[in-house]
C-alpha cells in the first residue's frame, strides 16, 4: 500500500498486491479500494498484480475542494499508471469506476491498457435526457443529494439496501455486507460525495467509449436498481467495438453471493484468454 501525489496536490491512496500483468480497479460511488479486497486478493493469488485506488474524495485519500470530476478522476488514474510504470493492464471499474475507466481511455487512449471490464457501469449516461429517454430522472439524483446532505449516515445505510438486492424476494441479506458498505461510504467527504453524483449521473461517456479499442468485457446485472441495465451496459455494448456483454440475471448492483461467486469467475477467465 502507498500513496502517490498528483499535480494539484491531492494525495492519491492506492493497495498493491502481487505480481504479473497489473490489473487496476476503479471503484464505485460512495465506497474506496477495499470494495475491491476480494477481487483484489482473487486475481493476485492467480499470478497477476492487483492494484486498486482510493478515489480523491474518498477513503483514504485527499478531500480536495475542487476536482471532483470525470476529467479530474481519470487524469488521477492516468498519474497512478504513470507513477507506477504500469504496461499491458487490465482496467476493471465498477458503476463509478466504469465511468472513470471509459474516461480514462477517452481522454489518455490504450498504450497502457489491454482489456478493460465496465461492470454495473454508469456509462455510457445515467441521467434521462431527450436523447437518452431511458436514463433516471434528474429529480433521482437530486434526491440523492438531498439524502446525503440531510443524513448521509442513515441515507447510506439506506441505500446499502437495494445497493445489493436485499429488498428482493427470497434474498440472502447479510447485515455484515451492509454494514461494509455503511462503514466505507462514511469515509467519504461530504463535498466530494455531492460532486460526484453529478459526476457519475450527467457525465455522457458516449465518445468515450467509442475509443476503445481493445478486448472489452461489460457485465451487469438486470435487476441493477441502481444503474439500471437498459440505460448502461446494453448501451454501452452497442458502443464499445467487438465487446463481449455478459447480463447476470436477477443480480442486482453489488457484488454478493452467487453474482460475485459467477463474475469472479468470468473476471478470470478473461483475464487469461
Amino acid at each position: 500500500m502507498g500513496t502517490i501525489t498528483t499535480k494539484d496536490g491531492t494525495e492519491i491512496f492506492y493497495k498493491d498486491w502481487g505480481s504479473g500483468q497489473p490489473v487496476v480497479f476503479s471503484h464505485g460511488w460512495p465506497l474506496n479500494a477495499d470494495a475491491w479486497d476480494d477481487q483484489l486478493a482473487l486475481v493476485a493469488a492467480n499470478g497477476f498484480r492487483a492494484i486498486a485506488h482510493d478515489r480523491r474524495g474518498h477513503g483514504r485519500s485527499g478531500q480536495s475542494w475542487d476536482g471532483n470530476n470525470m476529467d479530474t478522476y481519470a487524469d488521477d488514474l492516468a498519474e497512478l499508471i504513470e507513477a507506477l510504470d504500469l504496461n499491458d493492464a487490465v482496467l476493471v471499474g465498477h458503476s463509478t469506476g466504469g465511468g472513470e475507466v471509459a474516461r480514462y481511455i477517452g481522454r489518455h487512449g490504450t498504450a497502457r491498457v489491454a482489456k478493460a471490464v465496465l461492470l454495473g457501469a454508469v456509462t455510457p449516461l445515467m441521467v434521462k435526457t431527450d436523447a437518452n429517454p431511458e436514463g433516471l430522472p434528474i429529480e433521482v439524483f437530486d434526491g440523492i443529494r438531498a439524502g446525503v446532505t440531510a443524513d448521509r449516515s442513515q441515507f447510506y445505510k439506506d441505500l446499502s439496501i437495494p445497493f445489493y438486492g436485499f429488498n428482493r424476494p427470497g434474498a440472502a441479506v447479510s447485515q455484515g455486507v451492509s454494514d461494509a458498505f455503511w462503514l466505507w461510504s462514511m469515509q467519504v467527504g461530504l463535498k466530494g460525495a455531492l460532486d460526484c453524483v453529478k459526476a457519475f449521473s450527467e457525465t455522457d461517456f458516449t465518445e468515450d467509449l467509442k475509443r476503445f479499442d481493445i478486448p472489452t468485457l461489460i457485465a451487469h446485472g438486470d435487476d441493477d436498481q441502481i444503474v439500471p441495465i437498459v440505460a448502461a451496459g446494453l448501451k454501452a455494448a452497442e458502443l464499445v467495438k467487438d465487446a463481449t456483454l455478459k447480463v447476470y440475471p436477477g443480480a442486482p448492483h453489488g457484488l454478493v453471493g452467487a453474482y460475485k461467486d459467477e463474475f469472479n469467475a468470468d473476471l478470470l477467465s478473461f483475464l487469461n484468454t
